[in-house]
């Protein structure tokens, strides 16, 4: 199967309700505020997140944003903020650093199971805006009500060397997948990152689907190898992944290549 869309609820294959997790590089952040915006359009009500960290100003494109230790009444105020925007995005609070400090994996489910929500879509590693990563021990923070796994790579990656300003935790890709620093990223290496137990999809739930989301082609000159790679992860002989999808967020444009 292969079509392009130009929709990302359908290029990622939502159903009506979903609990989303994104991993990886390559643009995390713009994928999910993205989608969200999307949605919000549809007038699907939209909870967006971290398990981690990310930047106060990134969580400003949501219109509103809840800090669950300013107040005991957070959850009215949650409402309220859904019932007005339609995309609320919640947090602890605000460090020092800039940045917003995530939620627990368990107040990501609960916020889920609250029907008055459509989509839960929760960054659960960071990447320090590299392209391409690698999980350390403690990563990915994944919520076990989570329904789909999206892992995310920059398509400008391919070929580079494998290099700290390339690759976040260079120390961990080199151990998953044995390449040595200032070696090539070759599309079977980059591969491994999706299909080894020790890649990106590390503690995905059971019942979670696996979608590879392969992000920037517009900055490709030509299209031959990440076309390689995705193939090689759709061809994959275990068939882990359900989807494949090539493109780019920041032109909105998706070609689903592969997977189901």
């Amino acid at each position: 199967m292969e079509k392009s869309v130009s929709s990302l609820k359908e290029a990622l294959a939502l159903e009506t309700r979903e609990h989303l997790a994104l991993v990886g590089g390559g643009g995390k952040t713009s994928l999910m505020f993205t989608l969200a915006e999307e949605l919000c359009q549809k007038k699907r009500r939209i909870v967006t997140s971290t398990t981690t960290k990310i930047w106060h100003h990134e969580a400003q494109s949501s219109s509103c944003i809840i800090f669950t230790q300013s107040r005991s009444s957070w959850k009215d105020s949650l409402r309220e903020g859904l019932n007005i925007h339609g995309h609320v995005f919640v947090t602890q609070s605000l460090l020092d650093s800039g940045k917003v400090k995530g939620i627990s994996t368990s107040l990501a489910d609960d916020l889920y199971q609250d029907h008055g929500i459509d989509y839960m879509l929760v960054e659960a590693d960071g990447s320090a805006g590299h392209p391409v990563k690698a999980h350390a021990e403690h990563e990915p923070v994944i919520p076990a009500s989570v329904t789909k796994v999206v892992a995310i790579l920059g398509l400008e990656a391919i070929g580079r060397q494998m290099e700290p300003e390339t690759v976040f935790r260079v120390d961990s890709f080199q151990k998953l997948t044995g390449l040595k620093p200032g070696q090539k990223l070759t599309t079977p290496v980059l591969a491994k990152l999706f299909l080894d137990p020790g890649g990106l999809f590390k503690g995905t739930p059971p019942s979670a689907k696996r979608v590879v989301f392969l992000n920037k082609l517009d900055l490709l000159s030509e299209e031959r190898e990440a076309m390689e790679l995705a193939n090689l992860i759709i061809d994959d002989p275990e068939k882990q992944i359900d989807r494949v999808v090539m493109g780019s967020v920041k032109r909105g444009i998706y070609r689903i290549s592969g997977g189901r």
